[in-house]
């Protein structure tokens, strides 16, 4: 009996070691697979990820430009005079007639003191002709020295016209070129003349008439401007940023025109919903009429509308082109005895509408709250495993 006992339990001790090895080694087992499996994880791409959702887009505009006059002339002595004196500054508001700046015309005065001396002495010099005249014809002198004396009386009548003419253009030109004066109420925006220094003949001020107002001018796609409906005769609300004395302020602009400006290079979002390598862009140009207003100032422009047309917004970033059209990858995801499985598929999709953040999709497979892969470390094919960030 003691020997089967022995015996049995030797058995047992057996069969207890045979269980313990199998259990480890089904651990082990386990634990490699799970560690390869780990490891070949980590060897997968490496996604980022949105969910899709339900709504409708939002068009935004923002632009900016400084504002400058409508209308402006510059004003300018053709005379070659020096500077005298200047009466305003730049910025100043001036009204019509209102005197700018003289100059230094001694020079134009004492021509024109010249010639009016000079015009005192033909009249003399006529006054002795028509004495000698009145003699000649009471001592019964020929008819040829008569004849001669008329015409020197008319010659001399002739050259104190042309005096008199010349004195009055000397005069004119005298009172012009003196003085700059304002032709309109506007704003002094540049003052080129100096004090004591020739005039050029260049622009010495230049002066905005402030009753046309400023113009803003603002780049925008043309894509863009259909989608906003913006068009010639609206108005717009435009931002004038203050400075540190006033505070920024929302004026109404006019819209002037809308012209065509050059194409610009489209940005890699652009080209998720349009094949075309440039962008069509518009100016459009705003006026602004307020007694407030100088110019020179930075005017902002804010706009923003929502489409009426809803669908699934998805990220441009999402969104790739090839021949047959637009598609996405989303994420589908297996279940398994070790673990869920992620593999990316490729899902068709067609867009209505885009703007500069995401795109409206409009028919595809993709439904709300579904996984769309944004970005990958890797480029990805259809079924491909991946790894969620």
């Amino acid at each position: 009996m003691g020997s089967e006992g022995q015996v049995a339990a030797t058995e047992k001790k057996r069969q207890r070691t045979i269980v313990i090895l199998f259990g480890l080694f089904i651990g082990l087992l386990v634990f490699c697979t799970l560690f390869s499996n780990t490891l070949e994880s980590l060897t997968l791409p490496k996604v980022v990820t949105e969910k899709a959702a339900l709504g409708s887009l939002d068009y935004k505009l923002e632009a900016s430009g400084i504002l400058r006059p409508v209308s402006e002339v510059k004003l300018a002595n053709a005379a070659p005079w020096r500077v005298s004196k200047i009466y305003v500054k730049e910025g100043s508001y001036v009204q019509k007639g209102q005197t700018l700046l003289t100059y230094d015309s001694s020079s134009a005065e004492q021509e024109l003191q010249d010639e009016i001396a000079h015009l005192e002495k033909q009249k003399i010099e006529l006054q002795t002709y028509q004495d000698r005249y009145i003699q000649s014809a009471t001592s019964e002198e020929d008819d040829m020295k008569l004849r001669a004396a008329s015409r020197e009386i008319q010659t001399r009548r002739l050259d104190l016209g042309i005096q008199t003419r010349k004195i009055n253009e000397l005069k004119k030109k005298l009172e012009q070129q003196k003085e700059i004066k304002a032709p309109f109420d506007g704003i002094v925006t540049k003052i080129n003349a100096v004090t004591g220094v020739v005039s050029s003949g260049a622009a010495d001020i230049i002066l905005a008439n402030s009753s046309r107002g400023y113009q803003l001018d603002i780049t925008i796609d043309a894509e863009l401007l259909n989608l906003l409906a913006i068009s010639i005769g609206e108005k717009m609300p435009v931002v004038i940023k203050g400075d540190k004395a006033n505070k920024s302020q929302e004026y109404q602009a006019l819209i002037m025109d809308i012209v065509d400006n050059e194409r610009r290079s489209a940005a890699a979002d652009d080209l998720v919903t349009n094949a075309k390598s440039t962008i069509a862009q518009k100016t459009v140009r705003l006026q602004m009429v307020n007694s407030a207003l100088k110019g020179g100032e930075e005017g902002r422009v804010h706009i923003t509308k929502r489409s009426r047309e809803e669908g699934i917004l998805i990220s441009n970033k999402a969104i790739h082109r090839e021949r047959e059209g637009l598609y996405i990858y989303a994420v589908e995801e297996q279940l398994g005895p070790l673990g869920n499985v992620f593999l990316a598929r490729k899902v068709p999709v067609t867009s209505s509408e885009s703007n500069d953040k995401v795109t409206l999709i409009t028919s595809g497979n993709v439904y709300e709250q579904t996984l769309i892969i944004v970005d990958s470390s890797e480029p990805l094919q259809d079924g491909n495993r991946i790894r969620l960030q």
